[in-house]
C-alpha cells in the first residue's frame, strides 16, 4: 500500500486530466517569446492577481529572488518576518546573489507588526544600509499555514509604502489564503508591487511559479530570469499543467483545509501534544510535552506508513493535498494515535 505522504503539498502527482493537457499542449520557444501556452498562463495569472503582467519561472525560490533583485541591490536591506521562506529556506540567496541584507522581524502567526516596520528603519547616514523593501508571506509556512487577516495585511503594506518601501508578497500558497478567506487572489495581492504564486503545491502541478507585477517589473524580471538560467524553451508542456491546475484545482483546496482540521483534531486528543492553529492545509504539532523528539515521531509514523517532516527538535509538519483523500486521513489519524497515544 502506498504511504500516506504528508511531507508537503509538493509531492503530488499530475492527475490524468493534467497529463492529457500536458500531452496536448501547443508549444513554442519561450526564450524567443513564442510559446502560446506560456502566454495564456501568464495572462491568466496576471488577471487573477490583478497585475499588469506575469512571468513563468521554474520555482518559487526563483520568483522570490527575482522580486528581491527588482526591489534592492548590493548594500541594501529587505525586511522580512523571522520565519519567512526567503530568509530561512532559500539558501542565503539574497546575500549570495544580490548583496542584499535580510533583516528578520518578530511577529505572531507569521505577521509583521506595522510598528516593527517603522522601528526597523534607519536614519539616513553613512552608517546604515538603506532599507528598500518589505517581503510578506501569505499563507505562512513556518507559522503553520497561517493566513493574514486582510485588514492587517493592508495596514502593514500601507505602512511600508508610506515609508517609500517596495512590497513583495510571497504567495506560494496564496491560493490557499484565498480559499480560506473567500477573497479573490487579486484582493489579497492588491497592494503588493510584486507577488509570487506557486503551482506545484496545493494546485498539484509538477513544476513552476509565476511572478506578477507592473509590466516594467516583469520585463526586468525576464532579464533576471535569463541571468539565473531560468530561460526555458518548449516549456508550454509545463505551463499547460499549471494552467490546468489554476482552472480546475483551486476550488478543491477547501477539501485539503477540512482534512487538515481532521488531523489537528486527532492530534489534539493525544497527551502532551500541542497543535498550532490550523487555517489552511498545514498542520504543525509540538511533542515536547510528550517527551518526544520530532525525529522519533517521524520515524514511528514512517513505520506506520505515514510520512511527515521534522520541523525543529520537537515539532513536525503535515501538509494535506490532492493526493490525500479521506481514507488516507483515516490511516494517518490511526497512525498518530498508535505512535503518540501512549506518550505521557
Amino acid at each position: 500500500m502506498r504511504p500516506v505522504d504528508l511531507r508537503s503539498d509538493t509531492v503530488t502527482r499530475p492527475t490524468d486530466a493534467m497529463r492529457r493537457a500536458m500531452a496536448e499542449a501547443e508549444v513554442g520557444d519561450d526564450v524567443f517569446g513564442d510559446d502560446p501556452t506560456v502566454h495564456r498562463l501568464e495572462a491568466r495569472v496576471a488577471e487573477l492577481l490583478g497585475k499588469e503582467a506575469a512571468l513563468f519561472v521554474p520555482s518559487g525560490t526563483m520568483a522570490n529572488q527575482i522580486a528581491l533583485s527588482l526591489h534592492g541591490g548590493p548594500g541594501t536591506e529587505v525586511l522580512v518576518h523571522e520565519g519567512a521562506h526567503v530568509f530561512n529556506y532559500e539558501a542565503g540567496a539574497p546575500a549570495a546573489l544580490w548583496g542584499i541584507t535580510v533583516r528578520p522581524l518578530p511577529g505572531a502567526f507569521g505577521r509583521i507588526d506595522p510598528a516593527h516596520i517603522t522601528a526597523a528603519l534607519h536614519p539616513v547616514n553613512e552608517h546604515f544600509a538603506p532599507v528598500t523593501a518589505v517581503a510578506f508571506e501569505n499563507t505562512h509556512n513556518r507559522a503553520g499555514g497561517a493566513v493574514w487577516p486582510q485588514e492587517i495585511l493592508d495596514e502593514a503594506m500601507g505602512v511600508a509604502h508610506g515609508h517609500g518601501l517596495a512590497v513583495h508578497l510571497d504567495g506560494a500558497r496564496l491560493w490557499n489564503a484565498a480559499a480560506s478567506t473567500g477573497l479573490e487572489p487579486s484582493r489579497i495581492a492588491r497592494d503588493a508591487d510584486t507577488v509570487s504564486v506557486c503551482f506545484s503545491k496545493g494546485l498539484g502541478a509538477p513544476v513552476g511559479s509565476c511572478l506578477a507585477g507592473r509590466a516594467a517589473h516583469v520585463e526586468r524580471a525576464r532579464f533576471v530570469r535569463k541571468r539565473l538560467g531560468g530561460g526555458m524553451r518548449q516549456v508550454g508542456i509545463l505551463a499547460a499543467a499549471a494552467l490546468h491546475a489554476v482552472e480546475h484545482h483551486r476550488e478543491r483546496l477547501a477539501d485539503d483545509h477540512a482534512r487538515a482540521l481532521r488531523l489537528a483534531g486527532a492530534l489534539g486528543d493525544l497527551p502532551g501534544v500541542e497543535v498550532l492553529p490550523v487555517q489552511s492545509n498545514i498542520v504543525i504539532a509540538d511533542v515536547a510535552g510528550a517527551g518526544r523528539t520530532s525525529e522519533s515521531v517521524a520515524e514511528g509514523l514512517e513505520a506506520e506508513g505515514v510520512r511527515v517532516v521534522a520541523f525543529g527538535p520537537t515539532r513536525f509538519r503535515m501538509v494535506t493535498h490532492l493526493d490525500v483523500d479521506d481514507a488516507a486521513i483515516d490511516r494517518a489519524c490511526a497512525a498518530l494515535t498508535a505512535v503518540l497515544g501512549g506518550a505521557a
